[in-house]
C-alpha cells in the first residue's frame, strides 16, 4: 500500500508539501525525504513524534538511539505506527526552538509499481530555515553591531596601553610581593 501524508508549517501558510510512501517505508526514510525535499542540513538533530489530535507529544522516535527508551526512526516502520486516517505527526527539527512541521496521514491507495516511492507529488510555498538563532527582536539587534574598520595601521586602539600610560598603572609585582610575603609571615609567627 502507498501511504500519503500532507506536511504544513505554521510559520507559512502557503508551504504544503504532499509525500508518498510505501507503507513498508520507515520513520527514517520520511526524514531523509523530508531532508532532501526542504534542503535542510543532515547534521541536525530531529525527531518524529505521534500526537494527539490537539497536537500533544505522545510516542517520539528520534534519530538515533538516546538511552531513553524511545524507538528509532530506522525501526519504526510506518504500517506499524499508523493506526488511522488523519492521524497526526509532528517532525520537530530545531530543537533550540521548538520548531516543527504538523504532519498528517490523509490515507492510502494501491501501489503503482512504475512509480519511484518515497515521492513529493505537490510541492508549494517556501520551506521554513531549518534553524534560527534568537528571536526577530534580537536579529535586530545583532544585525546592528558595527565592526571597527582596522585597516588604519596608525590608529592605536583603546583597548592596549602605549608606553606612555605604563606610568598610570600601580606596581602590580611589588604588591604581590608584599601580599605573599605578609601572608607567609602570619603562618611562620602562629
Amino acid at each position: 500500500m502507498v501511504y500519503k501524508f500532507v506536511v504544513l508549517s505554521n510559520e507559512d501558510e502557503s508551504f504544503i508539501r504532499e509525500l508518498e510512501f510505501r507503507d513498508t517505508h520507515t520513520l527514517l526514510d520520511f526524514h531523509n525525504m523530508l531532508q532532501d525535499e526542504l534542503e535542510f542540513d543532515k547534521s541536525q538533530l530531529a525527531s518524529f513524534f505521534i500526537t494527539t489530535d490537539n497536537g500533544e507529544k505522545e510516542e517520539e522516535f528520534t534519530l538515533f538511539d538516546m538511552g531513553s527508551g524511545s524507538a528509532t526512526m530506522e525501526t519504526a516502520v510506518l504500517e506499524d505506527i499508523i493506526f488511522r486516517k488523519n492521524q497526526k505527526l509532528l517532525y520537530l527539527f530545531d530543537f533550540f526552538n521548538e520548531r516543527g512541521l504538523f504532519i498528517e496521514y490523509v490515507g492510502e491507495s494501491k501501489e503503482d509499481k512504475s512509480k519511484d516511492l518515497p515521492a513529493c507529488t505537490i510541492s508549494k510555498g517556501n520551506p521554513p530555515k531549518q534553524v534560527i538563532f534568537g528571536s526577530k527582536s534580537s536579529s535586530k539587534l545583532y544585525n546592528n553591531i558595527v565592526v571597527a574598520d582596522d585597516d588604519d595601521e596608525d590608529d592605536d586602539d583603546d583597548f592596549f596601553l602605549n608606553d606612555d600610560d605604563e606610568d598610570l598603572l600601580p606596581d602590580f609585582d611589588a604588591n604581590i610581593d608584599d601580599n605573599i610575603g605578609d601572608g607567609v609571615n602570619e603562618e611562620e609567627d602562629e
